[in-house]
């Protein structure tokens, strides 16, 4: 049986990587891009290399592209090679009645007309409603806005290990992963 590519995994920025706020909190930020000041969230740098060794990387935000762009040259480590860097250009508009405003679902058939395989895919999100088209590929993270003690990447990476080898990752229950992990919170 020939051996199966790498899984895609496609990772979210604002408040699944970094936490960015126009206000500053308590502790110094690690950077700033515009009027934004960033908090990385805890474990990025390892977490971002244990997925490297394992998985095809790539980004979607449904922020704007210049702002995108700048987040990940700040945050990436260099030589960390990408698929692609996404922004809310590529995201579908939609908007919610119950509660009068705009949002952006990142359908992932997208990513399926450039060639990968939707059973080997993954995408990384803290907001539910933002890949509503592809619950089986979606891992939510807990949202981050800044605290310390974080620890939500530590134990996403080894979850996200296991499932490495998976020839069809949308046929595994993903919702309750924080119990299927042995880097728990």
């Amino acid at each position: 049986m020939p051996e199966l590519a790498p899984i895609l995994l496609i990772l979210d920025i604002d408040e699944t990587l970094l936490y960015a706020s126009e206000k500053r909190l308590e502790k110094e930020p690690d950077s700033r891009v515009g009027p934004y000041f960033n908090y990385v969230r805890p474990y990025l740098q390892e977490f971002l290399q244990c997925c490297n060794e394992h998985f095809r990387l790539a980004v979607w935000s449904s922020s704007s592209a210049d702002y995108l762009n700048a987040i990940v040259a700040e945050i990436l480590p260099k030589g960390l090679k990408l698929e692609f860097v996404w922004s809310r250009e590529r995201c579908i508009q939609r908007f919610d009645g119950e509660v009068q405003e705009f949002y952006y679902v990142k359908d992932l058939r997208k990513v399926q007309r450039m060639g990968f395989d939707l059973d080997r895919m993954l995408i990384v999100d803290d907001t539910p409603k933002k890949v509503e088209r592809n619950f089986g590929n979606a891992i939510y993270a807990k949202p981050y806005f800044g605290d310390p003690e974080d620890s939500e990447l530590r134990g996403l990476s080894g979850y996200l290990k296991s499932m490495a080898a998976l020839a069809n990752v949308r046929s595994v229950e993903k919702r309750g992963w924080r119990n299927n992990c042995s880097n728990k919170d």
